[in-house]
C-alpha cells in the first residue's frame, strides 16, 4: 500500500465516497490536503483535511470494503493528523454516523456541536452536507 497526494485521483475518490454514501457535492475542487491509499495503482482509500484557522476538519475517510481490515484507514488517519500537526493546527474535528467507536480508539472524544469552533460550524460539511444526527468528535493535537 502506498499513500499519495489525491489531486489526480478525483474521479476514483468520488466514486468510492458515493459507494460509501459519503458527501461529495462539497469536495474542494483542487483536493488540497487530501490523500489516497493505493494498491497496484487502484484507489483503495481516501481521507481529507479541511483547514479552518487553527483547526482541522477530517472528512471523507473511506476505505473500499475489500480492504477494510488491513489498516488502510489507520494509515490515512495518521498521515492526515501528521499533516495537521505540521501545519500547526491545534485540534481535529470530524462528523460520523457510522464509526464513533473506531475514532474513540484513535483518541477522538465526542463533543457537542456547541463546542465546535465557529469556523468549522460554518463549513459546508458541518452546516449542510452531514445530517444533524451525525456525532461530532474532537482530538487535540
Amino acid at each position: 500500500m502506498e499513500i499519495k497526494d489525491a489531486k489526480t485521483y478525483r474521479d476514483s475518490i468520488v466514486a468510492m465516497l458515493e459507494a460509501e454514501k459519503l458527501p461529495v457535492s462539497d469536495l474542494p475542487g483542487n483536493l488540497d490536503n487530501f490523500l489516497v491509499a493505493l494498491e497496484n495503482d487502484e484507489v483503495i482509500g481516501a481521507a481529507g483535511l479541511e483547514i479552518y484557522d487553527n483547526y482541522g476538519l477530517l472528512r471523507s475517510l473511506a476505505v473500499k470494503p475489500a480492504f477494510g481490515s488491513r489498516g488502510v484507514a489507520g494509515n490515512l488517519l495518521k498521515e492526515i493528523e501528521n499533516t495537521a500537526g505540521n501545519k500547526g493546527l491545534t485540534a481535529m474535528y470530524l462528523l460520523t454516523e457510522t464509526a464513533p467507536d473506531y475514532f474513540r480508539k484513535k483518541n477522538y472524544k465526542v463533543v457537542s456541536r456547541a463546542e465546535v469552533p465557529m469556523e468549522i460550524q460554518q463549513s459546508s460539511e458541518f452546516s449542510y452536507a452531514c445530517p444533524q444526527s451525525a456525532i461530532v468528535m474532537k482530538k487535540t493535537l
